[in-house]
């Protein structure tokens, strides 16, 4: 597991590389899809987040929100600043409050 510093550019410099996914899948307790991050331009650092949270944790639960949020770093206060501006950090912030658990699902071509 990272240690994430107050930058988020630095981070992503420590997580693995996307290369060959095409997108990630966020998947209820019911098995539904509820969302997706594509890798395309403007997501590709939501897409290595969330994938390394799928290598690191069993599930996108609070702790594994928790974390994320440090690694998304100066981000995540802009997000609390501005609700709606970042939703892959929105829901980040409602899983560490609380909100249902998701599964990552990995999807490369």
């Amino acid at each position: 597991m990272i240690q994430p510093t107050s930058d988020f550019k630095a981070n992503l410099a420590l997580l693995p590389s996307i290369d060959g996914v095409v997108r990630i899948d966020l998947v209820n307790t019911g098995g539904a899809v509820v969302d997706t991050i594509e890798n395309k331009p403007g997501k590709q650092g939501s897409l290595a987040v969330y994938q390394y949270l799928a290598q690191t944790f069993a599930q996108l639960d609070a702790d594994a929100a928790t974390h994320a949020l440090a690694v998304f770093a100066e981000h995540t206060e802009d997000a609390k600043n501005r609700p709606g501006a970042h939703p892959n950090i929105d829901r980040l912030l409602e899983i560490a409050g609380g909100s249902e658990p998701l599964s990552v699902k990995i999807i490369t071509a």
